[in-house]
């Protein structure tokens, strides 16, 4: 039985049923505090009643914080998830209630985020955030009446692969100006050689090098399987000049430090629109043209698809039209 009652000026419903939270509601006027207890009074006789208390009261900014403590934590590119969730926590539409958000709001959010300039890859991955925090609230949280705003709108559409190789004066100007920070050239040296993501080069430990059988085992890549890279010539040789450290792990600079100064290196080399990830496209590239087949390039880079090998694949048509003669 609904039960009402005027607080300042405003009308409060409540609603009492075995079984079932007590459900209250504050509204303008009274018909409309009326109105609401006959509808949900309706749902609670057929069973179809959905609690929204917990969205009239959640903002999504308190969400993506227990994301943030909860979920991000346990995946491997935790660490790049976030700064993703803290960059949505400090957007104004974090602030808003769960119960008032709409597909329109996130439309909105896109298109501002695309006239800023961001690329559509970008958008794309910050929305697939959002769209697991729903998934997640409404399958573990017990927000049963959440639903996913994002299914109802249009992703930018993804951008194309990269097509950037590195010339090699252009590989040589890099080495040189990488010259002052010796491990994150050893490091570029190594990406080149062997097509590692910067996370699996820092990653190594010299328990998992074999230097004899020429090949360094990663247990743990970012698909979820173990690899083992073979090593070239030149990258038996990189390896074998470098010192132990007690730690038993190969490089210590961290991750961020290891693109600063890559990205630093590039500006002094005068090199444009080079990313450290673009070594990773060329070694796979070179692999190719040294005449290896796709089963082999694959088991080295750990590309698990065609259509993702293809994408970091770039031959020069120069090169290959000197195959056809």
């Amino acid at each position: 039985m609904a039960t009402f009652r005027k607080r300042a000026g405003k009308w409060q419903a409540r609603i009492q049923r075995k079984g079932y939270p007590d459900q209250t509601k504050t509204f303008l006027s009274k018909s409309d505090a009326v109105s609401w207890a006959r509808q949900t009074e309706m749902e609670l006789e057929r069973g179809s009643f959905i609690d929204r208390s917990e969205l009239e009261k959640t903002t999504l900014g308190e969400l993506l914080q227990r994301y943030l403590e909860e979920i991000t934590p346990t995946k491997k590119g935790a660490t790049n998830e976030a700064y993703r969730v803290k960059a949505w926590i400090k957007e104004p539409i974090a602030n808003k209630l769960l119960s008032g958000l709409r597909s329109a709001d996130f439309a909105a959010w896109r298109d501002k985020r695309i006239k800023l300039g961001k690329s559509p890859n970008t958008v794309r991955l910050d929305l697939a955030v959002i769209s697991h925090l729903y998934s997640v609230a409404k399958s573990e949280w017990g927000f049963d009446g959440i639903g996913n705003p994002l299914n109802q709108i249009k992703l930018p559409k993804p951008t194309g692969g990269r097509t950037r190789r590195l010339e090699l004066s252009e590989k040589e100007k890099l080495i040189e100006a990488l010259s002052e920070t010796q491990e994150v050239k050893t490091i570029v040296q190594l990406a080149i050689e062997t097509g590692m993501r910067r996370s699996e080069l820092l990653s190594i430990e010299w328990d998992k090098v074999d230097l004899e059988n020429r090949f360094v085992l990663l247990p743990d890549t970012k698909n979820g399987d173990s690899r083992a890279v073979p090593l070239s010539t030149r990258a038996l040789m990189i390896l074998e000049g470098i010192d132990k450290h007690p730690s038993g792990k190969i490089f210590l600079t961290r991750p961020d430090s290891v693109s600063q100064a890559f990205n630093r290196a590039c500006k002094r080399a005068g090199l444009e629109n080079l990313r450290f990830h673009d070594l990773r496209h060329e070694c796979t590239s070179r692999l190719f043209e040294k005449g290896l087949n796709t089963m082999e390039v694959s088991a080295i880079t750990g590309h698990k698809t065609l259509g993702m090998l293809k994408r970091y694949t770039h031959l020069k048509a120069s090169d290959l039209a000197l195959k056809l003669g």
